[in-house]
């Protein structure tokens, strides 16, 4: 008589084990509408369950289409019948929508978030009108590009650790510069590697087609893990080291990825709003690099302004190192034949080249990742967290392995009888 099988596993508790892997493990996949608090796609979902919400957003969206550059407040250019739906939705589960810049639907995303910005921006109208009669710094008030509002993307934090595989590094000199180690830790990760690679033939000398370049890039410094990208860019060098800070300026490919002949930086920021995702990402650097103080106190986390920088990375707004002698970052543009916006134009160009914020959060990492390489690491494999400052939202999450390995030891004694 043959040994009877044992029954399988009770549903409720591979349910329980499904409810316990998704939520926490969400982290290692790219983000799914599904999994933000609040995804623009699922909130317009909702509002579509509604019939006077849904009457509202298409009356909405068909007022936005008209609009080729928006304006940091629509309402000003909105007919009386598009203000009406604009109220309508301010109660809806659109107000408070957010995207994430490695999620599916991208694009689909930030659409409906920008379709429904003007009944947004009514609440931030006044909000600005009383701001701006108050004296505040210089730097504050000349920044008329700045939109009293919050970014698009949902405001998250990697707290996972940085992993590198020092050990074949061994290969190289042991006095070359760190933008060459930076390189090769990037060629030794598959990921990594294919990703550059893409990037690096699509804006080739030969080959340059700015619009293939620009994509490329951009999915490089979204879907590359962050330490890689941010290591290839930020990489620290002497000041005497010019071959090291052309190799960290060409990361970026200037030849192909910028401009030819550099257009007006008002020109070029107009062209940037009439676009969805650059529109986007310039938010989200004004949002996390906007200096509190002289000093250089970013608005938010220095990571999230390094990270809204890279954004812009391959959008029209690319910015990027100035020479190979130092750090100094800047915008493809100039302000020349900027008339009587000359002040306007020049403000822009220094939210980029004299911003304290950005300039002390590169700083910042580049410290960092000279401190990577302080030291002979005998050990394969390297893994720290970056430190993040105190704040309620950058707290340590549970890990995944210790909290499943839990559960089953309770689970499995149970079902293997």
């Amino acid at each position: 008589m043959g040994l009877s099988r044992s029954p399988p596993p009770p549903p409720l508790v591979l349910l329980l084990v499904l409810s316990l892997w998704l939520p926490l493990g969400a982290g290692d996949f790219l983000p799914t509408e599904n999994r933000l608090m609040n995804s623009c796609i699922q909130a317009r979902k909702k509002c579509q369950a509604n019939p006077a919400c849904k009457a509202a957003y298409h009356r909405l969206a068909s007022c936005t289409s008209g609009v080729s550059t928006p304006l940091p407040f629509e309402e000003s250019a909105l007919s009386p019948d598009c203000l009406e739906a604009a109220q309508q939705l301010r109660n809806s589960s659109l107000m408070g929508c957010t995207c994430h810049r490695r999620m599916k639907h991208q694009a689909t995303c930030l659409n409906i978030y920008w379709t429904v910005h003007p009944a947004r921006s009514l609440e931030y109208f006044q909000l600005s009108t009383v701001a701006h009669t108050f004296d505040l710094s210089s730097w504050e008030t000349e920044a008329g590009d700045y939109e009293l509002d919050v970014s698009p993307y949902e405001d998250t934090v990697t707290s996972k650790p940085w992993k590198m595989n020092l050990s074949k590094l061994n290969m190289l000199k042991p006095d070359s510069d760190l933008c060459l180690k930076f390189a090769m830790l990037c060629t030794l990760n598959d990921k990594c590697d294919r990703l550059r690679k893409a990037y690096g033939e699509a804006c080739s000398g030969l080959r340059c087609q700015r619009h293939l370049c620009l994509a490329q890039l951009r999915s490089f410094f979204e879907k590359a893990a962050e330490s890689h990208a941010q290591g290839l860019l930020l990489c620290p060098c002497a000041p005497e080291d010019a071959g090291c800070g052309e190799r960290r300026r060409n990361t970026i490919a200037p030849s192909c990825a910028l401009p030819s002949v550099p257009p007006n930086c008002l020109d070029l920021r107009g062209f940037c709003r009439s676009d969805p995702l650059c529109r986007s990402r310039l938010m989200d650097f004004q949002t996390h690099c906007h200096p509190m103080d002289i000093l250089g106190t970013c608005a938010t986390e220095q990571s999230r302004c390094l990270r809204a920088y890279l954004g812009l990375i391959g959008t029209a707004m690319t910015p990027n190192f100035v020479s190979k002698v130092n750090t100094s970052v800047a915008l493809a543009c100039t302000c020349r034949g900027s008339g009587n916006l000359q002040d306007e134009c020049e403000q822009l160009e220094r939210s980029f080249s004299q911003n304290p914020c950005l300039m002390e959060a590169i700083a910042a990492k580049m410290r960092f990742h000279r401190q990577l390489f302080s030291q002979d690491w005998a050990a394969s494999t390297f893994s720290v967290t970056p430190q993040q400052n105190n704040h309620p939202a950058l707290r340590p999450q549970p890990r995944l392995p210790v909290l499943t390995f839990f559960v089953l030891s309770l689970i499995l004694p149970q079902t293997l009888w």
